[in-house]
């Protein structure tokens, strides 16, 4: 599934750019991202990066991470495989593979969740992230960006602070279950990136989440250049 999508949104987006990039400007967030590395290097990636905008650092930091080419080519099937052990592990996580890079979410409904007004890992939640830090273990060449999110309710000050608890929460676990700690860099945006409606139950569980970005160590994007030479 995830190796078709990417190869689908490739075609759409070449087609796009010899027509004068009408579908890059048309595309959804996860379209943008979906074709660097497997197809266009550099100057694909410069212009989908300058359509991501603010909505998305995720995103923004995955495509900002990637070097293109068949060097991106090689580092893009790795995390293929990455995202397909997650997706096999994690059934609740929300996967897409994002040209070089790979963005999970998790939210109340897939695995990874709080309390109410709590920052605690416990229960299904320290479950998951053990099941992800076992992953991280077999592919030690990548690094992690942890993002924490909340919903609209409460002051924009406290969301603020509850999302860094949140996000320094998963990212201390995940450095307990032994992944070194170099590996992560953790962030947080309170009620700023809404996924859904905050007026709606549904929308709120969807926007209380976390969110992680998986990018290529500078070791990975070596060995990707080394072994793609000549």
């Amino acid at each position: 599934m995830i190796r078709t999508l990417r190869q689908i949104l490739v075609v759409v987006v070449l087609t796009g750019l010899i027509s004068g990039c009408t579908a890059i400007r048309n595309a959804n967030n996860k379209q943008k991202g979906a074709v660097i590395g497997s197809a266009g290097g550099a100057v694909i990636g410069g212009v989908i990066g300058n359509n991501v905008g603010k909505g998305n650092t995720v995103l923004g930091a995955i495509i900002g991470g990637a070097i293109g080419g068949v060097a991106g080519g090689y580092i893009g099937d790795r995390m293929d495989r990455q995202a397909e052990r997650i997706e096999e592990e994690i059934p609740g996580a929300e996967v897409t593979r994002v040209g070089e890079g790979i963005n999970v979410t998790f939210n109340e409904e897939a695995g990874v969740y709080f309390d109410t007004n709590k920052s605690n890992v416990k229960g299904t939640s320290a479950e998951t992230l053990n099941r992800l830090a076992e992953i991280f273990r077999e592919y030690p060449k990548s690094v992690i960006l942890i993002e924490g999110h909340t919903d609209s309710a409460g002051s924009d000050e406290y969301n603020m602070t509850l999302s860094q608890q949140r996000a320094e929460s998963v990212t201390k676990y995940l450095i307990a279950q032994g992944i070194a700690s170099d590996r992560f860099t953790t962030k947080w945006y309170g009620e700023s990136q809404p996924k859904a409606d905050n007026s709606t139950p549904e929308g709120k569980a969807k926007n209380r989440r976390v969110e992680l970005g998986i990018i290529a160590s500078d070791a990975l994007k070596e060995e990707a250049i080394q072994k793609t030479k000549g």
